[in-house]
């Protein structure tokens, strides 16, 4: 590797590091504006002055001066490594994610599909590992209930991404862009639905929280963590809405195409597609009540796997068609 392309890729994962650090807080900024006004929430419109800009500051201090605990019976290293295994494997996402044309992602990857669907998957092992190294019941509760949901939500995900990477003919996120037409838009939206729904549900954001189901099991995997490694929990899951929001964007509503200029302002087109993404998820937290267990995987089972596999189906009948 030649010395310009080892800057290149340093200057790529610097980027990519910072993007990491920002923009999962911005989004944790923007769900307190959200329910603010949503809710009518006072607190969070007061912190520092003009529309509550400080309310972030002041959660990044509480949770920094809050004490470092470990509980006394707990697998000490196991529950101490959990918070960054639930947050890392979103870093490693944001990699494969291409936010505008040409060299504009972090590293191309040829079965980026398979990739990114992987080590989300990963991430989940965080909360198992937080749950079960606890020593506690409650804690252990919500750890095998993130395990059930990861379970059920992971295969409609692939499903409906399988979809996308058929239509494209190829499994590379920069290739399916390529690829990308206007007209799959109407086409694939059932898959796109499927996606975003499982998305959220593997991240366990309302209304499918069951495993931090706070009026049963306290705050489920998460009950004894405190202080620092509480938040990287909290940064963990925006992470992780910033990660599945850019996935949904590039698979099913064409990345950074846009109606003028795509390839000056692709990632323009990127960002504020995502954010509007963002926007949803925040506006599904406010609005709906967390589903029963029993309703979470009667939901899964009996209606995003049907749909994903007619999506695929439908997919195999259109591209037949055209070719």
């Amino acid at each position: 590797m030649s010395s310009s392309d080892a800057l290149d890729v340093v200057l790529r994962l610097v980027a990519l590091f910072g993007v990491f650090l920002v923009f999962p807080l911005l989004v944790g900024q923007m769900e307190h504006k959200v329910m603010a006004h949503m809710q009518g929430r006072l607190g969070p419109m007061y912190a520092g002055g003009f529309h509550g800009w400080a309310q972030l500051v002041a959660d990044g201090v509480k949770f920094a001066q809050k004490e470092d605990i470990v509980p006394a019976e707990a697998d000490r290293r196991v529950f101490q490594l959990a918070p960054a295994v639930a947050l890392l494997p979103y870093l490693l996402v944001l990699v494969a994610i291409p936010i505008g044309p040409g060299k504009a992602v972090g590293w191309y990857i040829d079965a980026g599909v398979f990739f990114v669907l992987a080590v989300m998957g990963v991430g989940v092992l965080g909360s198992l590992m937080a749950g079960w190294a606890s020593a506690n019941k409650f804690s252990l509760l919500g750890g095998l209930r993130t395990a059930a949901q990861l379970m059920a939500y992971e295969l409609p995900m692939l499903l409906a991404a399988a979809s996308v990477a058929m239509a494209a003919g190829t499994v590379s996120l920069p290739g399916i862009l390529d690829a990308f037409h206007w007209w799959w838009v109407p086409w694939q939206i059932v898959g796109g639905l499927v996606f975003f729904t499982a998305g959220l549900a593997e991240l366990q954001r309302p209304p499918f929280d069951m495993p931090v189901a706070d009026s049963e099991i306290i705050f489920g995997a998460y009950t004894e963590y405190t202080g620092l490694r509480f938040a990287m929990f909290l940064l963990s899951e925006y992470a992780g809405i910033v990660v599945l929001c850019g996935l949904t964007t590039v698979l099913f509503l064409g990345g950074w195409h846009g109606p003028f200029g795509a390839d000056g302002l692709g990632w323009v087109w990127t960002l504020l597609k995502t954010a509007v993404l963002a926007f949803v998820v925040i506006w599904l937290r406010v609005s709906y009540p967390r589903l029963r267990e029993d309703q979470l995987q009667k939901l899964a089972w009996t209606v995003l796997i049907p749909l994903a596999l007619a999506q695929i189906a439908l997919t195999g009948v259109v591209k037949v068609a055209i070719s």
